[in-house]
């Protein structure tokens, strides 16, 4: 795969797992320590070490964007939550099994 095609792809999972960019006025915004989170995870996506994982993490133990009304890390309300991702080493996420099914490589709806 290309680094432009990577590049796209990378953007592509973060703008859908980390807010939808041009979400509602009453979205929360991102503090500095989670901005820098943000930026450390996305440099772990590009550098292709990890892939975020939607439907894997347990209620508070999500990596990043769990949904409308939360920010970043440890907001998810939900085991399992469908739009709440995990960073797991590349290539592992669809072999995680989860009572809701396998771990997705796009928000679960």
């Amino acid at each position: 795969m290309s680094d432009r095609t990577l590049s796209a792809l990378v953007a592509g999972v973060f703008a859908a797992a980390l807010g939808l960019s041009v979400a509602p006025a009453h979205a929360q915004e991102f503090t500095p320590a989670q901005k820098k989170i943000q930026a450390e995870h996305t440099a772990l996506v590009k550098a292709g070490k990890v892939e975020p994982c939607f439907g894997t993490a347990l209620k508070g133990h999500n990596d990043c964007y769990a949904g409308p009304g939360t920010t970043c890390a440890g907001t998810s309300t939900a085991d399992y939550q469908g739009n709440a991702f995990r960073l797991v080493p590349k290539g592992t996420c669809t072999s995680i099994s989860t009572p809701n099914g396998p771990g997705s490589l796009t928000p679960k709806v």
